[in-house]
């Protein structure tokens, strides 16, 4: 029995490595999608891609998918925040050598994300838990973080735009 688990855990890697992630599904479908909603709907195009593979079936790899994609959206979501408190604080400045009173936008967005995480955490916890301790809640798990990151990404790239125009 105890060689049996170990197998399973080396097992494990080699799976993962099995398992080539390419964002290029979701990439291709953002470069097509016309407004928020369409972009919303390209959330997990590369997961379901990587897990739709032959062969590839089981609760372990479907999460090791949609944690690869949730990664993804994750560099983009901290590439995005990094990127908009930037234009934040150039806009916050320039009000200021202006003299205009206006709202800390910089202080926002900083307790806007920080609230956002202990969300996104707790929705997804809940989320595994609705699986009753089965093995789908791994998948269930990351699936969640994969959308919830990938909405927040999306939505900060809005802000961001917004900021550009």
């Amino acid at each position: 029995m105890r060689s049996l688990i170990c197998l399973v855990f080396l097992a494990s890697p080699v799976m993962a490595q099995e398992l080539p992630f390419s964002p290029d599904a979701t990439e291709a479908c953002l470069a097509q999608a016309e407004d928020r909603g369409a972009r919303e709907a390209c959330i997990g195009r590369s997961a379901e891609a990587c897990y739709s593979r032959e062969g590839v079936y089981s609760n372990y790899a479907i999460g090791i998918c949609f944690g690869a994609e949730a990664d993804y959206w994750d560099v983009r979501l901290n590439t995005v925040y990094t990127e908009l408190i930037k234009a934040e604080t150039a806009m916050l400045k320039e009000m200021n050598d202006i003299g205009a009173t206006v709202p800390d936008t910089v202080t926002a967005l900083r307790e806007m994300q920080r609230a956002w995480i202990p969300y996104r955490d707790a929705a997804c916890w809940y989320e595994y838990t609705t699986w009753g301790g089965g093995s789908g809640g791994g998948p269930a798990n990351a699936a969640c973080l994969m959308h919830e990151t990938g909405r927040q990404a999306l939505e900060l790239e809005m802000r961001l735009g917004e900021r550009a125009q």
